[in-house]
Formats: C-alpha cells, sequence, structure tokens
C-alpha cells in the first residue's frame, strides 16, 4: 500500500485539536508560532489541515500547550469511521465535517469549564441542549471536545 505525504482526515482532526487548545489557551497563532519558532502562516496551515505536523514536531507543540501528544487525535477515529460510512452510504450531502468554533463558542465552553459545580454544569448544559433542540444527543462532541 502506498502513502501520501498529502494531509489527510487525521491531519484534519489534528489540526481542529491544535487550534481548539491554542484557542483554550488565549494564545494568537503568533504567540504560539514565536514560541515554536515558526512563523503564524505555518501555525495557520497546521490548523487548516494544510500542512502534515511531523511527529518530533507534534511533541513540540503538545509541551508547549501542555497536552499528552494523544490529544490531537482524541476523536479522530470516529469522524473516519463515521465519513467511510457515509461514502459507502453514497450520502455526502449528509457527511459531517468538523465542528467550527468560533470566538463566543470558545468564550462559552472556557466560562463552562470554569464552573466548578457539577450540577450547575449539567443544569446549564441541558438547558444550551433544550434551546437548540438538540435533547440529549449532541454527535461526537464528548470524543471531539475531551481533554482526556
Amino acid at each position: 500500500m502506498a502513502f501520501s505525504k498529502s494531509p489527510n482526515h487525521v491531519d484534519l482532526v489534528v489540526g481542529q485539536r491544535l487550534r481548539w487548545r491554542r484557542r483554550e489557551l488565549r494564545l494568537t497563532q503568533e504567540q504560539l508560532g514565536d514560541r515554536l519558532g515558526l512563523t503564524f502562516q505555518q501555525v495557520q496551515k497546521y490548523e487548516k489541515g494544510v500542512n502534515r505536523i511531523a511527529a518530533g514536531r507534534l511533541f513540540d507543540i503538545a509541551t508547549e500547550l501542555g497536552v499528552e501528544v494523544s490529544y490531537f487525535f482524541e476523536g479522530a477515529a470516529e469522524l473516519i469511521h463515521q465519513r467511510a460510512r457515509m461514502v459507502a452510504e453514497d450520502d455526502l450531502s449528509a457527511m459531517q465535517t468538523l465542528p467550527v468554533i468560533d470566538a463566543e463558542a470558545m468564550e462559552l465552553i472556557l466560562a463552562y469549564q470554569a464552573i466548578s459545580d457539577p450540577a450547575l454544569q449539567k443544569s446549564l448544559l441541558n438547558a444550551i441542549k433544550a434551546a437548540a433542540g438538540t435533547g440529549d444527543e449532541v454527535p461526537a462532541a464528548k470524543e471531539l471536545m475531551s481533554d482526556g
């Protein structure tokens, strides 16, 4: 089996997880790039999954962001299997993409994580789900958003 050097679905997941963690720490792409000896453009390419991240570089990034390397792969298997099922079913229009986390969504996540009362967290989560009309189902959120 031949392996391509082009980015693939795992690279997209790794890039999204990199973006989430950087934003969680309230770092700009430029700040993270400075810490890693990279340009902000290179960080941007990593986050978009345009450029693959070498193993040594991923280790450096994980260390700088205070996470284990495995953090970047959480949810990858589930997403890839889901995409493979969609392709097999010829339902490309229903294929899910990685959720986009904008600044307001990241603020919401950070505020939620700062709540120390688990009962209050659960209550707020249920209220948000009710407002969104999602009930008990938030597809793949636990796998994609988990910090371990």
